[in-house]
């Protein structure tokens, strides 16, 4: 084993019976694919920005999907972390503010989509290009989406819940190629094994299924952010 590795084994332990969000293997299958059907002007300008950028990455990569999960989660794992710390910083100005679990819950997001991004770049290896790409995209991302965190929470978690509709789109179709081309099948880097306690043997299709299962609790849990600020 590489000792890159072995090293982000040491950092995040085994996290036996969970997907590091907190979520047990037996809850995260009965997650049911959803839309939030945009309704205000808000929403559906979220909706049109993540629409565009997801053909764009379509003509991008075409079915490279392993690159662009690399790509993919560079970008979601920004939203997390930007969130939590604005967050953060609100509790401190209003002192006795309770965040009622928000950013924990949003940086638990942001280190799982980063796992995300090793075992996704232990498994495509990224290219100069997509490393070049990945710098440029997290600079623009997070500019742009900490200030529109600061102008609109609300909409800045609807954007995210696109996003994560989007990237459970984008693993399903993942999960096709994986079927149609049973070689893409490879093993799982041990990284991933000990992330999601998946089984000595286990391979990508294994590795794709949780982290769809993964994007699919961000999904929720951002619109589900987005609906509470609304009212």
């Amino acid at each position: 084993m590489a000792q890159t590795e072995h090293k982000i084994l040491h950092e995040i332990g085994h996290r036996s019976g969970s997907d590091g969000l907190g979520h047990k293997a037996s809850v995260r299958e009965h997650q049911d694919f959803y839309h939030h059907e945009p309704k205000t002007f808000s929403d559906k300008v979220a909706y049109f920005m993540v629409h565009m950028a997801a053909r764009g990455a379509d003509l991008l990569f075409l079915k490279r999907y392993g690159h662009r999960a690399i790509v993919l989660e560079t970008v979601a794992a920004i939203p997390g972390m930007t969130g939590g710390l604005l967050q953060h910083m609100k509790c401190l100005r209003h002192i006795i503010r309770d965040d009622h679990g928000w950013i924990k819950t949003l940086i638990d997001e942001a280190e799982n989509e980063r796992i995300h991004l090793v075992v996704y770049s232990l498994i495509a290896k990224p290219t100069i290009f997509e490393r070049i790409l990945i710098v440029v995209v997290q600079f623009f991302v997070y500019v742009f989406y900490f200030f529109a965190y600061v102008l609109s929470p609300r909409i800045a978690h609807r954007f995210v819940g696109y996003l994560e509709e989007e990237a459970v789109h984008s693993y399903t179709k993942y999960l096709e190629e994986i079927d149609a081309h049973p070689s893409q099948n490879v093993m799982a880097p041990e990284v991933a094994i000990r992330y999601w306690n998946l089984p000595p043997d286990a391979r990508l299709r294994e590795v794709v299924i949780a982290t769809r299962a993964d994007e699919m609790v961000h999904r929720d849990v951002n619109h589900s952010f987005a609906d509470k600020l609304n009212n």
